[in-house]
């Protein structure tokens, strides 16, 4: 639970908008019939008209007295939205607090499809049907709770790491939080997310997690001028050396961190090479790169949802002092 002893926070302002999205026209859909509240009347609904895709969602919090030299934007990942950054599946306290309380202004986002940023008509408009992730992918494969093999829908009979620090007695509470996303909206997404860049009239820190990390590295190349820094948590893709220019980031620091197990899955096993090229072709460029693997630092049992295992402020700690050694917050 949020500790009642930590200080208070001096907030200038909480609100929201949205970014990007266009204005579309819907034809040829039948009339439905519509009921807009339990027994309330049946009328005709005419679903044919213009409607607004491709938006994404923003929640910032603004401080009176902000510590840090840009604000942060926090990027979540595939089948999530921003809720992964407020508190943890075990209710502590999360990311966006720990932030907020080390002096960042901080901008939350829900993408293109996800949360508050609604999304549009299939196949109308999204031309596939959504996937939704099962629980057992998450614990064995996208979240790394637990080996191959280990899920079972009784908790009493769920095998988890030895050592994992993910709270896996919530584990149901962290489903919860998990979204319908469509593999179809790349562009939409990442042209929002662009977009939200040329929001700010100052640089920007960007941290991402998974998914969210190939559309902030490359939000980064597109507009190399706003980002003052890029943090990446397991970023499940990266743009590719053969086409993208790592020289316009050469002086944009980069920080990569990486949880436990990820060579069990399949996924995982998949994925870390196009990261692990990026980063290569970053330092090759002469940019100013770290790359965290938390095992080898002797950090074991993190999974893949690092901003809400148990030693989940450690590693925002070390996200902090890595900003910090750059000049991006100050005491």
């Amino acid at each position: 639970m949020i500790s009642r002893t930590a200080p208070a926070l001096a907030v200038d302002e909480i609100g929201s908008f949205h970014v990007g999205g266009r204005i579309i026209r819907l034809d040829d859909l039948p009339m439905r019939d519509r009921v807009s509240t339990p027994d309330g009347p049946s009328y005709r609904v005419d679903p044919n008209g213009e409607i607004v895709v491709g938006q994404l969602y923003v929640q910032y919090v603004r401080l009176s007295a902000p510590k840090a030299a840009a604000p942060l934007l926090l990027w979540h990942g595939a089948g999530m939205t921003g809720a992964a950054w407020e508190s943890t599946p075990d209710r502590r306290p999360g990311w966006l607090m720990f932030f907020l309380r080390a002096g960042f202004d901080t901008y939350v986002s829900d993408a293109v499809e996800r949360g508050r940023a609604s999304f549009a008509p299939f196949p109308q408009v999204y031309p596939e049907a959504p996937f939704f992730r099962t629980a057992k992918e998450s614990w064995e494969d996208a979240f790394r709770c637990g080996p191959p093999g280990s899920w079972n829908p009784d908790p009493a009979l769920r095998r988890s790491y030895p050592d994992s620090l993910f709270p896996v007695e919530a584990f149901e509470a962290f489903m919860s939080q998990c979204v319908p996303r469509w593999s179809c909206n790349d562009a939409l997404t990442q042209a929002a997310y662009d977009a939200l860049l040329q929001h700010f009239d100052r640089d920007v820190v960007i941290l991402t997690h998974s998914q969210g990390g190939n559309f902030g590295l490359t939000a980064a190349i597109h507009a190399p001028e706003r980002v003052r820094a890029i943090v990446s948590l397991e970023p499940s893709g990266a743009p590719d050396p053969a086409s993208a220019d790592p020289a316009l980031l050469n002086k944009t620091p980069h920080l990569f961190v990486w949880g436990d197990n990820w060579r069990d899955s399949a996924f995982w096993a998949g994925s870390r090479p196009a990261s692990e090229r990026w980063r290569d072709a970053l330092a090759a460029a002469g940019c100013d790169v770290t790359w965290v693997d938390l095992p080898a630092r002797g950090v074991r049992g993190n999974s893949h949802a690092l901003m809400a295992d148990r030693n989940s402020d450690d590693i925002a700690g070390l996200v902090l002092d890595w900003m910090a050694a750059r000049g991006l917050v100050h005491s």
